[in-house]
């Protein structure tokens, strides 16, 4: 029991100390004072989009509305969505008074070997190389951009010399689920993809897909996207094929765009994490073990072994379950959550692992990787 008890605690003292300061917002938040962009700037936004007729009229109009020294296009690839999206985006572009500046093309779906979201991206950049980009905007078709958000992803990408910038946007806490697993989805992305570590050199490679800044020369010399062709977690794997072909990659947290999407349940969000949890642990069952033994041992055996009544045990979980708040804290500081939401990330991390569990079960039966239909990873 001595030894069980002393293992969280050396986990969370390896998490807050040695792990790039993952779990401290500031530092991954832009820079303040951002610096002034050292040149015009030709920007193609780039909008995969598959049935996102609610929520795309934002996001175009908030594209469209965007301040900088430069040009910005809008490329809107609807994916064979069976809704209105091309047409409604459409009508934003014209509500914007900026028609000229938005080209929307329909999709049929993916090519073979293609994943939707990346075939459609893959359309809209063969689109913008006729614009001839200083770079492209990878961005969802849920995603609300405030006026200056584009200003300061050039700023950061030209000043530091970057050939991928990405935000991950504020997500949607508006009910008590959201509230409860939303912060901790962002804190477990940050936990696996440090920032800091991303932005030095070496094999950490991440980015968030909502908000991806690229200098179509770094996306070239990667492959493009057909080097990633196949890929689900788009994102993350666009980053990793610019890095290793020697591209520089930053990574941070925003509060000039956010998510227009909402998870009104907790079926919503396990849906979300379900999609591609068993394709990151690359369909092994044996990393699926070991994941969630590492998901037991770091955040359910703290307050577990804090109930147990042996003092010492209960002394090193209690101390566990303290430095496991302390890190959640800023996240949950940094959604404008109470405090007291950092004490339920041992129960967050329980129904993550039950999410992960299931999509091993989806891949298992032949319908992993599910999204608007389409069961993209079997």
């Amino acid at each position: 029991m001595w030894y069980l008890a002393l293992l969280p605690l050396a986990i969370w003292l390896y998490l807050l100390g040695l792990r790039g300061g993952f779990w401290r917002v500031r530092p991954i938040l832009p820079p303040e004072p951002l610096p002034t962009p050292a040149r015009v700037a030709r920007v193609v936004a780039i909008v995969p989009a598959r049935n996102e007729a609610d929520v795309i009229a934002d996001a175009v109009a908030s594209l469209l509305g965007q301040r900088f020294d430069g040009s910005l296009q809008v490329v809107v690839v609807d994916d064979a969505s069976t809704a209105d999206t091309g047409e409604i985006a459409r009508r934003a572009g014209e509500r914007a008074g900026a028609a000229d500046r938005l080209t929307v093309i329909r999709g049929s779906g993916p090519d073979q070997g293609w994943s939707g979201k990346v075939c459609a991206m893959n359309r809209g950049v063969v689109a913008a190389q006729a614009l001839s980009p200083d770079y492209l905007l990878f961005t969802d078709a849920d995603i609300h951009h405030e006026p200056g958000n584009l200003a300061s992803l050039l700023a950061i990408a030209q000043s530091q010399e970057r050939d991928l910038t990405s935000y991950m946007v504020r997500l949607s806490t508006a009910n008590t689920a959201e509230r409860w697993l939303i912060p901790a989805f962002v804190f477990f992305f940050f936990m696996l993809y440090p920032p800091v570590w991303i932005r030095r050199p070496g094999a950490t490679a991440g980015a968030a897909g909502g908000c991806m800044l690229v200098r179509p020369q770094a996306l070239a010399r990667g492959g493009g996207l057909e080097a990633i062709r196949g890929e689900i977690i788009d994102d993350c794997s666009l980053a990793r094929s610019i890095k290793r072909s020697g591209g520089r990659v930053w990574l941070g947290l925003t509060r000039t765009a956010h998510s227009l999407r909402p998870y009104r349940s907790l079926a919503e969000i396990g849906a979300m994490i379900s999609r591609t949890a068993f394709n990151q642990l690359r369909h092994s069952w044996l990393l699926l073990a070991a994941t969630l033994l590492g998901l037991a041992l770091t955040y359910l055996a703290p307050p577990l072994l804090l109930l147990s009544g042996q003092p010492l045990p209960a002394a090193l979980g209690g101390s566990a379950w303290l430095l496991m708040t302390l890190a959640y804290l800023p996240m949950v500081r940094f959604y404008g959550r109470s405090p007291l939401w950092a004490l339920s990330l041992p129960a967050a991390a329980v129904f993550y692992a039950g999410a992960t569990f299931h999509s091993a079960i989806q891949y298992a039966r032949g319908s992993g990787g599910r999204w608007k239909g389409r069961a993209q990873d079997t």
